[in-house]
């Protein structure tokens, strides 16, 4: 049975609606996925699934939330080899070229630790409430799963 393991850090609701649509979308796949906020867990948990997911938002002008920074220091301590691996966020165009950067960090984080990339990351506008928003996510969990299937 494949495990995921998707972790979310959420202000306005929004990454929290993106992690329940993705861990929707993984069980319907028969996929069994623990959902966890980020200031809830460790990263050493993804050494026990499959599938790693972070949905992260970006505050400001590009910082991690204040509350996942420890976890994405912790990060770098781990060895994700064999691990495949997904980021998806969401965030305010508004902020230009610091929209979603956090997307950007977890994957180098991700990459660093030795996962592999699944599918490209997910950055949405505010909240995933347009029909494009749910077909990227759709995309997005149906590439993880076939990378998973390899």
């Amino acid at each position: 049975m494949t495990k995921a393991k998707v972790v979310f850090a959420s202000i306005t609701g929004n990454n929290e609606d993106i992690a329940d649509i993705v861990t929707s979308k993984l069980e319907e796949k028969n996929i069994t996925v623990d959902i966890e906020e980020i200031s809830q867990c460790d990263p050493s948990d993804f050494e026990d699934v499959d599938l790693c997911i972070v949905v992260p938002y970006t505050y400001d002008e590009g910082a991690l939330p204040d509350e996942g920074i420890d976890f994405f220091e912790d990060m770098a301590n781990l060895d994700l080899t064999g691990k495949i691996f997904g980021v998806a966020g969401s965030g305010d165009t508004f902020y230009g070229e610091y929209y979603c950067v956090a997307v950007d960090k977890f994957e180098e984080a991700f990459e660093h630790a030795g996962a592999t990339k699944g599918t490209n990351s997910v950055k949405i506008n505010l909240a995933p409430d347009t029909e494009e928003d749910l077909q990227k996510l759709d995309v997005f969990v149906n590439e993880l799963v076939a990378k998973i299937a390899k």
